[in-house]
């Protein structure tokens, strides 16, 4: 059975938990969606938001008059 957890890794307790998990040899696998670049379902990425936030501000400025 495989189990997904999440933890806030901003806590002290929480790296040293993972240091230990790190040290096992099998049954523990780590992953990292930032670093592929791909969103969770349901997210999208920071590329993603930032273009689609530039198209949103420059949409409500034209319709404002501001640009």
């Amino acid at each position: 059975m495989i189990h997904t957890v999440h933890l806030d890794d901003e806590c002290i307790n929480v790296k040293e938990f993972q240091n230990e998990i790190h040290r096992q040899k099998q049954g523990a696998r780590f992953e990292n969606s930032a670093s592929d670049n791909v969103a969770p379902e349901g997210y999208i990425t920071s590329e993603e938001f930032r273009r689609l936030a530039i198209i949103k501000v420059n949409k409500f400025c034209k319709k404002h008059g501001i640009l």
